[in-house]
C-alpha cells in the first residue's frame, strides 16, 4: 500500500486512548428560557416586537375577550408581553409545528405561539398577572417538562447481536419493540439481510440490499481485482488471487512458470470457500496439485490466495486486527471506524508452513470460533492479555517494539476506503433494484467487520477480509460502544438537519441524543464520546480519483431503462453506444452487438446463480474497458478509462442541454440516481479474437482526442502526496 503516514491524526486519535466522559448539554432547540417562566405584569417590564398595527389589533381582540369573560380592565399594568425566543430557529421542538403553548396560571386556558422559519420571534400577548411558559401543560399548573419523540427501533429480526443491541438501546432510552410494531418505526435492525422484513416503506435498516453477496469471497475478490487493474500500486495490500475452479488451469500455469524461473521459490497458499464463515473449511497448500487430492476431482466455488507466510508476531503468536466500520450511506459515501478494536491471536506458536504443519489450525489461523476450541485459549479479564485483546493494548506493544503507529493507522484508513469503494459500484446497483428511484422504501446502513493482519517485513496490514458484523462473547466492550454509536449517528432528528462539519455534528448528537422522558433541565446518565470516526467523506481528496467505476456504473444505471432489474439488455446497450457516439465506420452497430452477445455469455457460465438474463455490471465494465483500450491505444489503461468516460459524460450532459448527468469528475457522486456497480474481467484473460482486429477511429482523430483528453486528466489528477497519505 503506497500510503505514508505522515499526519494522520493526532497521536492522541491513533494510539486510540479512550475518550473523556462528555455531559451532553441541553438539546440546541430548547429556548434559553426556563422550562416554566413566570412573571407579574408590570409596564416597564416587556418588550414589543410587532407594529402598531397589529398591537392594536390584539389589544381591541383581548379587550373583547376580557368584557366577555367577565374580566375588569386594568389601565396601570397595561398589555403583558413575553417574548418566546428559540435559540434554534425553525428548528421543530416536537411534531408540532415549533408550537410553544402558555398555560394562564390558575385557568387552565392555553394560547399557542410559534417560532418563525427566518429566526424572528413571535410576541405572545395576555393579561394575567402571573402566566407560565411551558412546552406542555397540566391543568394543576404543576411544572412539565419537554418531551421528545422516542425514537423507536424494530429489533425483532435480530439476531446474533441482539444482547448488544438491546444494552445500546436501554443507554440511548430508546424505545424497543423486540416483536415487531404495525406502524412504522424509526430504525429496523436486521440479523442476516436486507430482506429479513420486506414490505418496509419508510425508516432506516442496518442492512444493505446486496451486502450478504458482495461479501462472499468471489465477488469481493473480482471487485478489488477490478480496481487492481486500474490502480495497481494502490491496492497492492490485496494478495493474488484465482478464482475456483474456473481459473484453475491460469493457477498451476502460473505457479509452474514461477517455480521454474526461480527453484527456491516455495509458495503456501490459502483456499477459502466461497460462502465460508468463521474459519470454516479453509485449509493451506502448498501447490496446485495439492486441491486435486485434498478437495477431490470437482473442486467447490472457493478463492485461492497467496499465504502472508511472514506475519508479525506477538508473544510468538499470529493475530489480526479486526475493526468495525460503518457505511453510513452510500450516496453520498459515508464511512466511518471505530477507534477500538480487536485482536484476535492464534493459540500456537507460529512457524514458517511446511509439509508437516499446514493442518494446524491453531497455529495459521485466527478466527475466535476455531481457536476458542482449543485447550491454550486464555480466557482474561485484562484487556490486554489473552486470546483476544483490545487493538489498543496491542498498538502499545507494537509501539514499544518501535514500530510507527501514526503509520499503521494510515495503512488502515487507508485499506478501509479503498476496500469499500470497490464495493459500493455493485452495492448500488442492487440498491436500485430492491429500492427503485421515486418509489417508498427505507434508506440502508450496515457495520461491517474487517479482518486485517500485519505483515512482519513491511508492518503493513493487508489482505482485508470483509466480513458482516458478527459478533462474539469476548467482545462485549466493543460492540456495544459501536452499536450504540451507530445508533446516535443514526439518529433521525439529526437526519432532518445535516450538518456540513462533522465534528459539529458529533457534538450536536452528544447533545441531543438522550431520554425522551427527560426535560431539558435534568442531566441523568451522560453519554460517552462518540466512538466512531469518520473518514470519509473527511478524506475525499485523498481518495476520489479512484472511484472511476462509480462513473462506469452510473453509465450503467442510466441505460438499464427498466426499473427494479439488474442486467443491460442488447437495445440499452446499443442506446449506449449511440447516446454516446462511440459508433463509426469502424464500429459498426453490428460490431456492438457481437461484443455484447460475447461478453454477455461469457459473464453467464461466470454467474450461474442469476436469475436475469442480459449484461451484468461485471461485464459492462469489461466492454467499457475494451472500447477504451481500442480508441486511446498509447496510453495506460486507467487513462483510456477516464478519457473514455469524460467523452461519454460530455455527450451525455451536450443532450441534456449542459445539465450535469451521470458524471463524477467534480464532487465524485455517481448521479442523483441511487445506485451503481463495480467487478469485472480477469487479469491474465487474453482478449476474443474477434475483436483484436477493428480499428475503432481513424489515427488523427485518435491522436487528437487522446492529447485533450490526457491533458484534462492531468489537470484533474491528484497529487501524489494526496495520494500516498491521509492527512488532517
Amino acid at each position: 500500500m503506497k500510503s505514508s503516514g505522515e499526519g494522520v491524526e493526532k497521536p492522541e486519535e491513533d494510539t486510540v486512548e479512550p475518550d473523556d466522559v462528555t455531559v451532553p448539554s441541553p438539546p440546541a432547540s430548547v429556548s434559553p428560557l426556563p422550562a416554566c417562566y413566570q412573571t407579574s405584569a408590570r409596564r416597564d417590564s416587556f418588550k414589543t416586537s410587532v407594529t402598531g398595527r397589529n398591537r392594536s389589533k390584539i389589544r381591541s381582540k383581548l379587550g373583547k375577550d376580557e368584557k366577555n369573560t367577565g374580566h375588569k380592565q386594568e389601565s396601570d399594568p397595561g398589555i403583558q408581553e413575553i417574548v418566546a425566543a428559540n435559540a434554534n430557529a425553525g428548528k421543530p421542538l416536537n411534531r408540532i409545528d415549533n408550537e410553544r403553548q402558555i398555560q394562564i396560571k390558575g385557568t387552565g386556558k392555553i394560547l399557542q405561539g410559534k417560532t418563525e422559519t427566518n429566526g424572528n420571534t413571535v410576541v405572545l400577548q395576555q393579561r394575567p398577572k402571573e402566566i407560565k411558559v411551558c412546552p406542555h401543560f397540566k391543568e394543576d399548573g404543576n411544572k412539565v417538562v419537554k418531551r421528545r419523540k422516542a425514537v423507536t427501533v424494530d429489533t425483532s429480526k435480530a439476531k446474533t447481536s441482539s444482547e448488544a443491541l438491546k444494552l445500546s438501546i436501554r443507554q440511548l432510552k430508546w424505545k424497543e419493540f423486540p416483536v415487531g410494531r404495525r406502524s412504522a418505526c424509526d430504525i429496523y435492525w436486521h440479523g442476516v439481510s436486507f430482506h429479513d422484513n420486506d414490505h418496509i416503506l419508510s425508516g432506516q435498516v442496518n442492512k444493505f440490499p446486496g451486502m450478504i453477496e458482495m461479501l462472499r469471497k468471489i465477488n469481493l475478490s473480482r471487485a478489488v481485482r477490478t480496481m487492481q487493474e486500474l490502480f495497481p500500486e494502490e491496492y497492492n495490500f490485496y494478495p493474488r488471487s484465482w478464482i475456483l475452479p474456473e481459473e484453475f488451469q491460469l493457477f498451476s500455469t502460473q505457479i509452474r512458470l514461477a517455480k521454474e524461473s526461480d527453484a527456491s521459490l516455495k509458495p503456501t497458499f490459502i483456499v477459502k470457500p466461497d460462502g465460508g464463515s468463521q474459519g470454516d473449511g479453509i485449509f493451506l497448500i502448498r501447490d496446485p496439485s495439492d486441491l486435486r487430492i485434498i478437495a477431490g476431482s470437482q473442486t467447490k466455488q472457493s478463492v485461492v490466495q497467496e499465504y502472508i507466510d511472514k506475519p508479525l508476531l506477538i508473544d510468538k503468536l499470529k493475530f489480526d486486527i479486526r475493526l468495525y466500520v460503518l457505511v453510513k450511506s452510500l450516496e453520498p459515501l459515508e464511512i466511518y471506524i471505530a477507534k477500538e478494536g480487536l485482536s484476535r491471536f492464534c493459540t500456537e506458536p507460529y512457524q514458517e508452513p511446511s509439509q508437516k504443519n499446514l493442518n494446524h489450525v491453531f497455529m495459521h489461523l485466527t478466527n475466535y470460533s476455531l481457536n476458542v476450541q482449543s485447550g491454550n485459549f486464555v480466557h482474561s479479564d485484562s484487556l490486554s492479555s489473552g486470546s483476544k485483546r483490545t487493538f489498543s493494548s496491542v498498538l502499545f506493544r507494537l509501539a514499544s517494539k518501535g514500530v510507527d503507529i501514526k503509520k499503521v493507522w494510515s495503512d488502515i484508513i487507508s485499506l478501509v476506503i479503498k476496500t469499500v469503494i470497490a464495493l459500493v459500484p455493485e452495492l448500488k446497483v442492487y440498491y436500485q433494484a430492491d429500492i427503485p428511484p421515486g418509489k417508498p422504501g427505507p434508506s440502508c446502513f450496515q457495520i461491517l467487520g474487517f479482518d486485517i493482519p500485519i505483515d512482519e517485513r513491511t508492518t503493513k496490514p493487508v489482505s482485508p477480509g470483509v466480513f458482516e458484523y458478527v459478533p462474539s462473547p469476548v467482545d462485549e466492550e466493543v460492540k456495544v460502544g459501536v452499536i450504540r454509536d451507530t445508533l446516535r449517528l443514526m439518529d433521525p432528528a439529526q437526519k432532518k438537519s445535516p450538518m456540513s462539519n462533522p465534528e459539529q455534528q458529533q457534538e450536536d448528537i452528544l447533545a441531543e441524543v438522550g431520554s425522551p422522558e427527560r426535560g431539558p433541565g435534568e442531566r441523568g446518565d451522560a453519554l460517552p464520546s462518540l466512538c466512531l470516526k469518520q473518514v470519509f467523506p473527511k478524506y475525499t481528496k485523498q481518495f476520489n480519483y479512484l472511484r472511476s467505476v462509480e462513473r462506469i456504473t452510473a453509465l450503467f444505471l442510466r441505460f438499464l431503462g427498466v426499473r427494479g432489474t439488474m442486467r443491460l439488455g442488447p437495445t440499452g446497450f446499443r442506446t449506449f453506444i449511440r447516446n454516446c457516439k462511440l459508433s463509426n465506420s469502424n464500429l459498426s452497430m453490428a460490431s456492438v452487438d457481437i461484443l455484447y452477445i460475447d461478453i454477455t455469455r461469457r459473464w453467464a457460465g461466470m454467474l450461474p446463480d442469476s436469475r436475469e438474463a442480459g449484461m451484468a455490471l461485471q461485464a459492462f465494465v469489461e466492454a467499457f474497458f475494451y472500447l477504451a483500450q481500442r480508441r486511446f491505444k498509447s496510453l495506460s489503461l486507467r487513462e483510456q478509462v477516464l478519457s473514455l468516460l469524460e467523452v461519454c459524460e460530455a455527450q451525455l450532459e451536450n443532450q441534456a442541454g449542459g445539465v450535469p448527468g451521470a458524471s463524477l469528475a467534480e464532487d465524485g457522486n455517481s448521479s442523483s440516481r441511487r445506485s451503481v456497480s463495480c467487478s469485472r474481467t480477469h487479469p491474465g484473460r487474453p482478449q476474443h479474437p474477434n475483436h483484436a482486429s477493428a480499428q475503432f477511429c481513424s489515427p488523427a482523430v485518435q491522436r487528437r482526442a487522446s492529447s485533450q483528453d490526457y491533458r484534462l486528466h492531468q489537470r484533474h489528477r491528484p497529487t501524489q502526496t494526496q495520494k500516498a497519505s491521509v492527512e488532517n
